[in-house]
């Protein structure tokens, strides 16, 4: 028998006061990110290219930090090669784009114009 109830949702309980929401996935990285969310501005705290370093990957690096420029954000891109680290994310295809700590896109080699479409489309 199931039940089911209609009421109010209950309020979930509001995690750190940064721009990635707590949305960061280790206690280190928490300490790192919470640091970069402090001076976070239009919401991004980190933006971020994994890759092995090929051709395509160094290409992803230059065409988001071409759109990050022509979006005025003072945001540094980084580029993580440790396949560790690459793998803490789940991803599975490179390049791989992530913003926030949360990949938003992998496998593709994206223009300057993908990457800015691609930061308005999820609220930036």
């Amino acid at each position: 028998m199931a039940l089911f109830h209609f009421g109010k949702k209950k309020e979930e309980k509001k995690g750190p006061a940064c721009t990635c929401n707590g949305g960061c996935p280790t206690a280190e990285a928490a300490e790192t990110t919470d640091a970069c969310c402090a001076e976070a501005k239009d919401g991004i705290c980190c933006i971020k290219v994994l890759g092995s370093g090929c051709k395509n990957c160094h290409s992803l690096l230059e065409n988001t930090k071409e759109a990050v420029r022509a979006m005025g954000l003072s945001v540094e891109v980084e580029f993580v090669t440790d396949m560790q680290k690459i793998m803490e994310y789940g991803v599975m295809s490179m390049p791989a784009l992530v913003v926030n700590e949360k990949v938003v896109s992998m496998g593709k080699v994206l223009k300057a114009a993908d990457v800015e479409t691609l930061l308005h489309k999820i609220g930036f």
